[in-house]
């Protein structure tokens, strides 16, 4: 196997921020004190920190100096019209209601439209889409095509929405009320992989068909349009912005986490088309968020958020990013490390249950997996399996997500080759004394978002 090779840098550091390594014995402490639960573990006990690619990015010289312009005007701030046509350049919506970040965006969203026993169609729902979905009584319908499902196959989009049960799900006389159709791009709770343009276009033809708003989860909008442009046949000689408009020209409106592919810290917004719901939307927002034209932000934010939103659309940008990402996993797959392939756009995502095939299900092996990662490295995931999706069935039964998976969701513009190397070792040193690692039993939960705070016991 050719030796995995990595574009340079497409910046210089100008400012860094200094990181320390822990002894075992004391992470060995944090752990049992934050019942092993590694969203527990103080930052500044965790060397390379993959719990999330949200809100963890490093900001521009550009985007500082603009939160130097920040108008702290509590209406009307100029930086809000300066995100407002940033957003109307790039998205193509009429519309921008600013919100503090993604999940408010979608309480804001389905607060307003959704009320109990109503569906919500979507490739797969992230947890927090999900959460909201469920917070307002209605259902969070995955469809996603079975390729979503198989780790092993080399489908280049697997992200895509299952057209067809789409479009038996509208046909069928007992179908419940769907206020809107969402698909996530890219689709974070499976792999992190791509959608396609034709799929989009497909679902939205049969939305339009049925008369029913598309809306697109855009946090990576992005990525998405970059693995487009590389992919699907006939677009690489177009740019990922003109591939973006074209994807959002095909839906409704947008919600969006600007803590992803905006670059920034905090924010977010919705974005759409239909004046009449972009009113009731504000009405909401006042109550929870703020005036609609800071939406829950500084000024300084929203700037460093319009800014954000064109460095993100740099090729240059885009193509060391989805490589680094890459890079990481294909250190890790030549050493028989068992990974989701291909590789999605913001993290690697490890096949916990292979990883660790002696912890069963009911042992939640993907959290170990995360336990165990701290434990001997330092390094800080998050599992996305039993304890995130798990849940139990009407029989009392506990019922499995299909996918058993722990998250390296890479930082943006943070990490470097070395610290990526690191991370590859560690994972490779740990797989190979994968039968040391224990399973866990949970002594405390929520009801809702239970992996943010449940405490664990090791077995």
């Amino acid at each position: 196997m050719a030796k995995p090779s990595l574009p340079p840098e497409p910046y210089r550091i100008k400012v860094v921020e200094p990181i320390r390594r822990t002894t075992k014995s004391e992470r060995e402490t944090l752990l049992h004190r934050g019942g092993y639960n590694v969203f527990n573990i103080p930052a500044d006990k965790v060397f390379i920190d993959l719990l999330t690619d949200s809100g963890t990015s490093a900001m521009s010289d550009n985007q500082w100096s603009g939160m130097m312009i920040g108008d702290e005007s509590y209406a009307g701030a100029r930086n809000f019209f300066n995100l407002e046509r940033t957003v109307r350049r790039i998205f193509g919506f009429k519309h921008v209601i600013p919100t503090h970040q993604g999940r408010a965006a979608e309480r804001v969203l389905f607060g307003t439209v959704l009320k109990k026993g109503d569906c919500v169609p979507n490739n797969i729902h992230f947890d927090t889409t999900r959460a909201n979905v469920e917070f307002a009584g209605a259902e969070a319908l995955d469809l996603a095509g079975p390729d979503a499902y198989d780790p092993k196959s080399a489908a280049p989009f697997k992200g895509n929405m299952d057209v067809g049960r789409l479009e038996k799900l509208l046909k069928s006389k007992d179908r419940p009320n769907i206020p809107l159709v969402m698909m996530t791009v890219t689709n974070n709770s499976g792999g992190g992989q791509p959608v396609s343009l034709a799929n989009i276009k497909a679902v939205s033809r049969v939305c339009r068909a049925f008369r029913i708003p598309f809306f697109l989860d855009a946090c990576r909008f992005a990525e998405n349009a970059y693995f487009i442009k590389k992919r699907e046949p006939g677009l690489a000689g177009q740019t990922a912005l003109a591939i973006a408009h074209e994807m959002f020209a095909l839906a409704d409106g947008a919600t969006m986490s600007a803590k992803k592919d905006a670059l920034v810290n905090i924010g977010g917004f919705i974005a759409l088309n239909d004046g009449a719901l972009a009113e009731r939307l504000k009405n909401l927002l006042i109550i929870g968020e703020g005036f609609p034209t800071y939406g829950g932000l500084a000024g300084r934010d929203l700037e460093a958020m319009a800014r954000g939103l064109d460095e993100v659309m740099e090729e240059d940008y885009l193509e060391h990013r989805i490589r680094q990402v890459a890079y990481l996993g294909e250190l890790l797959d030549a050493e028989g490390v068992p990974i989701f392939k291909p590789v999605g756009g913001h993290a690697v995502y490890l096949l916990a249950d292979e990883f660790l095939p002696h912890i069963p299900r009911e042992r939640y092996p993907g959290w170990a997996l995360t336990v165990a990662l701290y434990r001997e490295a330092g390094i800080r995931a998050v599992e996305i399996g039993g304890v995130m999706f798990g849940r139990k069935g009407e029989d009392g039964k506990d019922v499995w997500p299909a996918l058993e998976l722990v998250r390296l969701a890479v930082p943006r513009r943070v990490y470097t080759v070395s610290h990526v190397q690191y991370v590859a070792d560690a994972l490779i040193q740990l797989y190979k004394n994968r039968k040391s690692v224990r399973g866990l039993k949970i002594v405390h939960e929520a009801t809702q978002l239970r992996h943010f705070t449940v405490r664990m016991e090791e077995l």
